[in-house]
């Protein structure tokens, strides 16, 4: 069965349960008769270039391109809601998460961020870029899999998480990068799905307002730096990039295929 790029967009937001396109996704060049795609977490012209060797109709990124990239931004105000949700008060939320969106919305002026759509213009290759949406359902699958399991301790979790094929799968592993795994998990939250980790700022505010585990997808090594520093009291778990993307993509290729579009999976971990 063909379909075109708002079809495969609406699938993506359908993976989440949303109905709007979120900042950091975007159907950059338009195309329709789509019956092959090419799916990688990252496009650049070298994946165009495969995708039209391989005779893909189109080509689906994860992480922002284009105008996206510019505008992604534009969707850590989630941190808010999730640190609210666990009752952070919203005035402090908003202040933990200005840091971050002013520091990537500053880094955005030096990107040279239209080449990859310029030259998907150029070869005429459909090209869309999903990203929140898959971070979501990725986010739906870890949540149901940790509450399915035991949480009275850190390395439950771990162990929880672990288990998921992609995870499994993964070269890198579910780890504490903070604090002990033998430490009850105590009050926990997932922080995935908000356009990136909260980095140091964020998680020191969930563990300063009753909050001992924070589980992010990664953190940067001078957001861990800091937080050893200044000794913070909780516990900080990281699942692992690739491994959370390939949950979310593999979703997206699924579905796809469920409508008879067939789909070249490009770096994905399998989650079979």
């Amino acid at each position: 069965m063909a379909i075109d790029t708002g079809r495969i967009m609406k699938v993506g937001l359908e993976l989440a349960g949303w109905k709007k396109i979120p900042a950091d996704s975007a159907v950059h060049v338009k195309g329709d008769n789509i019956e092959k795609v090419l799916i990688a977490v990252d496009v650049g012209t070298a994946e165009l270039l495969l995708a039209k060797s391989l005779g893909c109709d189109a080509v689906i990124a994860h992480h922002p391109i284009g105008v996206a990239k510019i505008n992604f931004f534009k969707v850590f105000g989630r941190h808010v809601d999730y640190m609210v949700e666990q009752g952070v008060p919203r005035a402090v939320a908003k202040k933990a998460v200005e840091k971050l969106a002013e520091r990537v919305e500053t880094r955005s002026h030096a990107d040279i961020y239209d080449d990859v759509v310029g030259a998907a213009r150029i070869m005429n290759i459909p090209l869309v870029n999903i990203h929140q949406p898959c971070d979501e359902y990725m986010r739906q699958v870890i949540l149901s899999k940790i509450k399915a399991g035991k949480t009275e301790r850190v390395y439950d979790i771990v162990r929880s998480v672990g288990d998921i094929p992609e995870f499994r799968r993964a070269a890198t592993t579910v780890r504490v990068c903070y604090g002990s795994e033998k430490s009850r998990a105590g009050h926990w939250v997932l922080v995935i799905a908000a356009g990136t980790n909260g980095g140091h700022s964020i998680a020191k505010t969930y563990f300063e307002h009753g909050v001992d585990t924070v589980i992010y997808l990664h953190v940067d090594p001078c957001d861990l730096a800091k937080m050893k520093e200044e000794k913070l009291k909780g516990n900080l778990v990281v699942l692992g990039h690739l491994a959370g993307d390939s949950v979310g993509l593999n979703g997206l290729a699924d579905k796809l295929e469920d409508l008879g579009v067939e789909t070249v999976r490009m770096g994905l971990l399998s989650g079979k």
